[in-house]
């Protein structure tokens, strides 16, 4: 097996998280000797908030507030991680990366710039009422009504665009998963249709 690289996508509640874990634990069973980095761009930005530091304060706020960070901040923190981590026979596993079309370019530089052959995209698809039924039955601080449909149309009017651009481009696979199934039937469509 080379080492392959995995985008996942999907509305909030849809299950990317989950899907992405299972996935790490598909590859480390199947590959053992080669690493698997796990990129989720949340993680990243809550671990850089909790810094000390002027920027580190700037995006605490923007995070506890709700707002949305220019796109300089997460493709920042991901482009370090990838600096500081990569090497050149991991697995690679996004969640929550590119969430902006002004982005997808700086991503798809680069995985060029990495030698990355074919990443994968991975579209967790789940209609709006089900993503957010889903969303509400988490019963989260940050998940009310008014929330949980900021979130969701933001994601159609600034995520899908960003999607396009990757299932437009020849140099990345592009899979559509039916999201609206129980968590082990998803991950087993998921491993089918890569087909490692």
């Amino acid at each position: 097996m080379n080492p392959q690289t995995f985008i996942f996508y999907g509305r909030s509640g849809c299950g990317k998280g989950t899907q992405a874990n299972l996935l790490i634990e598909y590859l480390k069973k199947g590959d053992p000797k080669r690493k698997v980095l796990y990129a989720e761009t949340g993680d990243l930005l809550r671990a850089f908030a909790a810094q000390d530091g002027y920027s580190n304060k700037l995006v605490r706020n923007v995070l506890d507030t709700g707002g949305l960070l220019p796109e300089f901040m997460p493709i920042f923190v991901w482009s370090r991680f990838l600096a500081e981590q990569m090497t050149s026979d991991n697995h690679l596993v996004f969640d929550g990366i590119c969430r902006r079309l002004s982005e997808a370019p700086i991503l798809d530089s680069a995985l060029k710039f990495y030698g990355r052959e074919k990443p994968i995209v991975i579209l967790i698809e789940v209609s709006r009422d089900w993503a957010k039924a889903r969303l509400l039955a988490r019963r989260r601080s940050d998940d009310d009504s008014a929330e949980i449909e900021r979130r969701l149309a933001w994601y159609e009017k600034d995520v899908i665009p960003t999607m396009k651009f990757f299932e437009n481009n020849p140099d990345y696979r592009f899979l559509k998963i039916n999201g609206e199934q129980v968590i082990e039937k998803v991950h087993q469509e998921i491993i089918e249709k890569i087909k490692l």
